[in-house]
C-alpha cells in the first residue's frame, strides 16, 4: 500500500519539454502518410471514417507531453467507440502505430496519478474492445504485450533521464562547494590582514600618527575586497561544512602546469595583459578551469602532443583559451561530461561563460571569459 501511495503522489519530471518544431513535422508526416495509405490500400473497409479518425487523433501528439493522461483518454477511448459507430466493422489502419507514442509519453512525462489513470484507461480500452468482440483474445494479448513494453521503454527513460539529472545537480552543488571554499580562504587572508594593519596603527600611532592614518587606508582597502568577496560567497554558500584554509592557487600557478609530464601532450601556457589585482575568485577560477581542461585532455585527446593554455587580461574580462592538436573522431557526437558541467557552472557563479567543443580544425577547444569584477550578490 506504501509503495502504491508514493507512485500515486510522484510528481511529473520538471519541466517538461514544450511542443517543438520536430512534432509539427512528425504530425505532418504522419498526415501524409495517412493519406497516401488511404490511396494504396484497396482492401480497408469503412475508407472515409477510417482516414478521419486517425488523421483527427494526429493532434494529440502535440500534447502528448504537457498532457499526457488526457491524449490517452482521449485518443484511445475514440479508438475503442468508433467500431460502435460502424456496426461492428473495423476502421482500422497501418499508420495509427503512432498512437504508442501516447502511453510512451504518459510514463516518460507524466505525474504518478497521470499514470495510474492512463493505465487504467488503456486497460479499460482493450478490455471493452474484447468484451465486445471487435478484437480477438489473442489480439487483446498482443496488443497489452506491446503497450507494456511502450510503457516500460518510458519509464526507463524516466529514470534515467532523473538518475542523469541528480547527477549534474550534485556536480554543480559540488562547484559551488568548491567555489565558497575558495573564497572562504580569500576573505580570511583579508580579514587577517586587516588585523595585522590594525595592530601596527595602534602601536605607531602615538609616535607616528601619518603611519596610522596610512593603516587606516590600507584597512579600509582590505574590507571592501574582504566584503565583494563575501558577497560572492553568499551566492555560492549552500551548505554549512568547514572550509579548506590550504592557499588556492592563482594564474601564477600556470606556468608550473607547463611542460611534459610524463608521456602526455606537451602544455605551453601564455599569460598576457595586466593579470595583478584580480578578484581571488576569478584569480582562481581561471586556474580550475585550465586544470580541469589538461585533465580531460590528458584523458580524451586522440594522439594529441600539445595542449596550449592562453589566458589574455582586458580592461573589463578575463580571456581564457585551451585547445589540443588531438584527432576528432569522425561521427562521433562529445556529450558533455560532469568535468564540464562543473566548469560551465563555476563560471557563470562569476558572471562569465564557459564553452567547450572542438576545435576549428583539430582536437578539443575550452574558452572561457571571466568579468575582472566579482557580480552584484
Amino acid at each position: 500500500m506504501l509503495l502504491l501511495r508514493s507512485f500515486w503522489r510522484e510528481p511529473a519530471p520538471e519541466p517538461p519539454p514544450g511542443r517543438r518544431v520536430r512534432d509539427l513535422a512528425l504530425a505532418g508526416v504522419l498526415l501524409a502518410l495517412i493519406a497516401l495509405e488511404a490511396w494504396l490500400r484497396t482492401d480497408l473497409a469503412h475508407r472515409a471514417v477510417s482516414v478521419v479518425v486517425t488523421a483527427g487523433l494526429v493532434p494529440t501528439l502535440l500534447w502528448r507531453r504537457s498532457r499526457p493522461a488526457l491524449t490517452v483518454a482521449a485518443a484511445f477511448s475514440i479508438s475503442a467507440l468508433v467500431p460502435l459507430l460502424i456496426d461492428g466493422g473495423k476502421a482500422e489502419m497501418y499508420a495509427t502505430a503512432y498512437l504508442l507514442l501516447l502511453p510512451f509519453s504518459l510514463y516518460r512525462w507524466g505525474s504518478g496519478r497521470a499514470m495510474v489513470i492512463g493505465s487504467g484507461l488503456l486497460l479499460a480500452s482493450l478490455g471493452f474492445s474484447l468484451g465486445t468482440g471487435h478484437v480477438s483474445l489473442g489480439d487483446s494479448i498482443g496488443g497489452a504485450a506491446v503497450l507494456t513494453a511502450v510503457c516500460a521503454l518510458g519509464a526507463a527513460l524516466r529514470y534515467r533521464g532523473r538518475a542523469r539529472q541528480r547527477e549534474l545537480d550534485r556536480m554543480k552543488l559540488l562547484e559551488r562547494e568548491n567555489l565558497a571554499r575558495d573564497l572562504h580562504d580569500t576573505v580570511a587572508h583579508h580579514v587577517s590582514a586587516m588585523a595585522i594593519r590594525a595592530q601596527a596603527g595602534q602601536a605607531v600611532a602615538a609616535t607616528r600618527p601619518e603611519a596610522a592614518v596610512e593603516a587606516l587606508r590600507l584597512i579600509e582597502a582590505e574590507a571592501t575586497r574582504a566584503l565583494a568577496e563575501l558577497r560572492s560567497m553568499v551566492r555560492v554558500l549552500r551548505r554549512d561544512e568547514p572550509a579548506d584554509l590550504s592557499p588556492q592557487p592563482r594564474i601564477r600557478d600556470l606556468e608550473r602546469l607547463a611542460g611534459r609530464f610524463g608521456s602526455g601532450p606537451e602544455v605551453r601556457v601564455r599569460l598576457d595583459g595586466d593579470l595583478a589585482d584580480l578578484p581571488s575568485a576569478v584569480d582562481t577560477a581561471v586556474y580550475r578551469l585550465v586544470q580541469e581542461s589538461l585533465t580531460n585532455a590528458r584523458r580524451h585527446a586522440r594522439h594529441a602532443t600539445r595542449v596550449t593554455v592562453s589566458v589574455t587580461a582586458a580592461e573589463d574580462e578575463v580571456r581564457l583559451r585551451v585547445s589540443d592538436d588531438g584527432e576528432i573522431v569522425p561521427g562521433r557526437r562529445a556529450e558533455p561530461g560532469y568535468g564540464l558541467v562543473g566548469m560551465h557552472e563555476r563560471a557563470n557563479l562569476l558572471g562569465g561563460v564557459c564553452t567547450a567543443g572542438p576545435g576549428p580544425e583539430r582536437g578539443w577547444l575550452v574558452t572561457a571569459a571571466l568579468p575582472r569584477k566579482a557580480p552584484a550578490a
